[in-house]
């Protein structure tokens, strides 16, 4: 029998070591005895690794029959997201440190050494079955409960980042024999350099803080920002980014605080209401610009017949001209081609049954500009579906574009769509 501190005399232990002398013995190895220490070790951590693993499949087979039995939405979703697994994790060290006694005498310093590794396993077995917890439950509230599409992945990444951190906090304690306590009264040493490594995960939780706590900004929202590539849907917002899919496709990424301090352009407002807006600047030449005779109005009614209501009204005036304030706003003059036309297009636009009339509908003239005379189109469709918007602004500019041939006017070359400072077509 041994003697060493390294076995203790405990039943079970003399029982198991008794066993192994007869093996080893059968074996022609009776003679070492620091094999039979080793070999005693090794059974030991096999048995209990064994015994906790054999926890571990019962009580994930157990929650599995329950959940089964149940047949509940959260259930399946429990399973499917192997959330027990997970947990399941911390049950071997947990055994394996109830069973370690057997293996060692009090005394002994290499049972010191193994209870310290068994506590580490058990500590980051923990905080990863805690972490799949809190995985599962953002899941749940992301899908569930948050309606609104706030970005909510930034406050989980800062809940798992403390919780690994914390443990990080507690595997050096237990390493180096001191309290959690006093490792952190020396980490304030470091506190400077900690914020300027973890800056950009600071400045991103802060900023995601904002973009919550304002609504500015959800899952799914089309956005562009300033200054970057991006202009597309948002797909996810992190700590540290904010990921864009462009139209094209590519993705762009942006930390959150730029889109706080800078500034974005948010287009979620423009898709909740159903209309989005249609502003063109078409460039008319000056020469086309003439006094309207009868012969050219006769001609215009004939051509449109719309357009004689108009007249018969506009000639009963002292001037000429009207400029309703009524829901159907018709601006026009019949003292040259252009009042004409400014009248058709208003009276086009009103009659057009896929543009919004809960949004203004409106043809006006801008200061004139060295190319000519500047008439704007302003007006919303009753869709922000993009397919169908363009077809819609596209068969409007097209119909106007040939309908001014009718009053005499001639388009200048330089017609162009309004232009944001971004440099691309404003039709939102």
């Amino acid at each position: 029998m041994l003697t060493s501190n390294l076995i203790p005399s405990h039943k079970v232990a003399l029982w198991l070591v008794r066993h192994i002398d007869r093996l080893l013995e059968s074996c022609g190895l009776s003679h070492y005895p620091v094999l039979e220490q080793v070999a005693y070790l090794a059974i030991i951590i096999a048995i209990a690794i064994a015994a906790g693993l054999v926890v571990r499949y019962a009580v994930v087979w157990l929650v599995r029959k329950i959940v089964r039995l149940r047949d509940g939405v959260v259930g399946r979703e429990i399973l499917e997201r192997h959330v027990i697994q997970k947990c399941s994790h911390f049950i071997p060290p947990l055994v394996f440190l109830g069973m370690v006694p057997f293996a060692f005498s009090d005394e002994s310093g290499l049972m010191r050494v193994i209870e310290r590794i068994g506590l580490i396993y058990a500590v980051i077995a923990l905080a990863y079955g805690i972490g799949a917890v809190l995985q599962f439950v953002f899941y749940q509230v992301n899908t569930r409960r948050n309606k609104r599409n706030l970005p909510l992945k930034g406050i989980l990444n800062v809940i798992l980042g403390v919780l690994w951190i914390i443990v990080a906090i507690v595997v050096v304690s237990i390493l180096v024999n001191k309290s959690p306590g006093a490792l952190l009264a020396g980490l304030t040493v470091f506190a400077s350099a900690l914020m300027l490594i973890f800056k950009d995960s600071i400045l991103g939780f802060v900023a995601g803080i904002q973009m919550s706590e304002n609504d500015m900004l959800h899952v799914g929202d089309w956005i562009q920002v300033p200054g970057t590539l991006a202009n597309g849907n948002v797909e996810d917002v992190s700590l540290s980014t904010v990921k864009i899919r462009n139209f094209d496709n590519t993705l762009v990424m942006v930390p959150p605080y730029q889109l706080v301090s800078k500034g974005f352009q948010n287009y979620r407002a423009m898709q909740d209401t159903g209309a989005r807006r249609i502003d063109v600047n078409i460039i008319i030449n000056t020469d086309s610009v003439v006094r309207a005779t009868k012969e050219l109005t006769d001609s215009i009614v004939a051509a449109f017949p719309e357009m004689k209501a108009f007249v018969d009204r506009a000639a009963a005036t002292p001037d000429g001209w009207i400029c309703d304030n009524g829901p159907y706003v018709i601006n026009g003059t019949t003292e040259t081609n252009l009042g004409l036309f400014r009248a058709y297009v208003t009276t086009y636009l009103n009659a057009n049954r896929h543009l919004s009339r809960a949004q203004m509908i409106m043809a006006d003239n801008k200061p004139p500009t060295a190319d000519g005379y500047v008439l704007e189109i302003y007006c919303f469709t009753d869709t922000s579906a993009w397919v169908a918007y363009e077809g819609i602004y596209s068969a409007i500019v097209e119909h106007l574009t040939t309908a001014m041939r009718a009053f005499g006017l001639v388009m200048h070359s330089s017609t162009r769509l309004a232009i944001d400072s971004a440099g691309t077509p404003v039709r939102s």
